[in-house]
């Protein structure tokens, strides 16, 4: 099975960084976007608000961006434990 996601976005939200058991780095976001879909042949506007995570030197490359800067993420979709939310897990990001 498959479980990739492309998103560009802009970062609207950020917690501070933080460090897990290990010692690995760890950022929680929230990140909002908004463009123009297809669907059943109709022009829609969507916005989406989404939590994200990123870990190690990638969470601490995204915790000195700015809020409200656009980038392309890229990662997979999880469900936390005691948790009904998906989270995007970042696996790389670029500059949009």
């Amino acid at each position: 099975m498959e479980n990739h996601v492309a998103l560009t976005a802009c970062i609207a939200e950020v917690q501070p960084l933080r460090y897990t058991p290990a010692g690995l780095p760890a950022l929680d976001m929230r990140l909002e976007h908004e463009s123009q879909q297809q669907e059943a042949g109709n022009a829609r506007k969507v916005q989406a608000m989404v939590k994200a995570v990123a870990f190690g030197a990638l969470a601490e490359r995204l915790a000195r961006q700015a809020l409200g800067s656009s980038w392309k993420f890229q990662g997979f979709l999880a469900t936390p434990r005691n948790s009904k939310t998906v989270v995007l897990h970042i696996q790389d990001i670029q500059q949009n």
